[in-house]
């Protein structure tokens, strides 16, 4: 097993999600900005609520929040990576309603897929954890999909056990999507950058990506995210991030290379579809003397039905040159540490979780 030094070095390379500090190169930036002021660009503008959700960390202690879903229910579901609760549900005034979860101590990717009129969660663990002293292990990733209220159905096969990968090869999974017949997809974003594909019962079906293609439009360097994209109903196609190239690739459903959209810049995390529009957390982004990973620079992405972005809460305004989207900062003024994930409700508030946020719930940011 590779040592924790090795695992920096990774990170340093792709941007692979591990708690950072000053030790570690990271700069504390400024101090955040009040929340009365208002953030975002365009149509796109929002009231920040930092204190929206009404709970205590001393009561239901918080490592890092990283991704978080809507319910058929209206119910704002999160996962974290601290295992006395997992899983945090909260109604959108910020009432913490339930809370559950001990076995994911990487928990990281969250998936909620409604399957015949019952929710379901596909709820990833990184393999990389962080014991009460500090300390980071890594174990192998796992993938479980569970009912709404955490009953483990089954969990997906490690690919070192089905002849998948090599021994060589780290399985330290991100992020899952369901595909419109059922079929599972998983990115290993913090271990060999495939994109593996099973069925709706846990088969494996193929797998495509990574990072060692002689084309470079087929690798995938930091595939943090996986979504499917349903903006063209009759051509339903799979967004990936690669966050270390600060970029979206689409592929078809089968895994075949369609575009990349770039976000100079932005370390971008998993792609969240809302109407016609994108969202993304930006974990870090370049600071103006052009350094990369520096710490609390993160903001939020919002792109149109085009993909072009129209709006970076917490960063700068998007310009383009001529066609072409120039670096993308953080604001002047800091709103948020490292945007990992965001919700987007009915009403169109976003909902920011964050990763090494000083062990902060999640924000709101309120549609003006």
């Amino acid at each position: 097993m590779k040592n924790r030094r090795d695992f920096l070095k990774k990170t340093a390379m792709a941007g692979a999600a591990l708690t950072a500090t000053p030790s570690f190169g990271f700069n504390i930036l400024k101090k955040p900005m009040p929340e009365e002021e208002i953030i975002g660009h365009g149509d796109f503008k929002y009231k920040v609520h930092k204190d929206w959700a009404k709970m205590t960390v001393g009561h239901n202690p918080i490592l890092n929040c990283h991704e978080m879903q809507m319910d058929s229910k209206g119910r704002l579901i999160m996962l974290g990576d601290h295992t006395d609760n997992n899983i945090l549900v909260f109604d959108k005034s910020g009432k913490l309603l339930d809370y559950w979860g001990t076995r994911y101590p990487g928990g990281h990717g969250l998936t909620l897929h409604d399957e015949g009129g019952e929710d379901m969660l596909y709820i990833v663990d990184c393999g990389w954890f962080q014991d009460r002293n500090g300390k980071w292990t890594k174990q192998a990733g796992t993938v479980s999909k569970t009912t709404i209220d955490g009953r483990l159905l089954f969990m997906l096969p490690d690919p070192h056990t089905i002849g998948v990968y090599t021994p060589e090869e780290d399985y330290l999974p991100t992020e899952t999507a369901v595909g419109p017949n059922g079929d599972i997809y998983v990115a290993d974003g913090y271990g060999s950058d495939y994109i593996l594909q099973f069925s709706p019962k846990g088969e494996f079906i193929r797998k495509w990506g990574g990072h060692n293609n002689t084309d470079e439009n087929l690798n995938i360097r930091n595939a943090h995210g996986v979504a499917v994209d349903y903006r063209d109903p009759k051509n339903p196609v799979l967004i990936i991030t690669s966050r270390a190239t600060n970029s979206f690739k689409f592929f078809t459903l089968n895994g075949t290379y369609l575009k990349t959209i770039t976000l100079p810049g932005a370390f971008v995390c998993r792609p969240v579809l809302d109407d016609t529009n994108m969202y993304s957390g930006v974990c870090w982004s370049r600071t103006r003397e052009g350094k990369d990973y520096v710490r609390d620079t993160g903001f939020i992405t919002i792109l149109d039905g085009y993909n072009k972005v129209v709006s970076n809460p917490g960063g700068e305004a998007p310009l383009y040159t001529n066609g072409e989207l120039q670096p993308m900062l953080q604001s002047e003024k800091a709103v948020f540490n490292h945007g990992h994930d965001v919700c987007v409700d009915e009403d169109k508030n976003v909902y920011v979780c964050q990763w090494n946020a000083h062990h902060t719930p999640p924000v709101k940011l309120q549609r003006v």
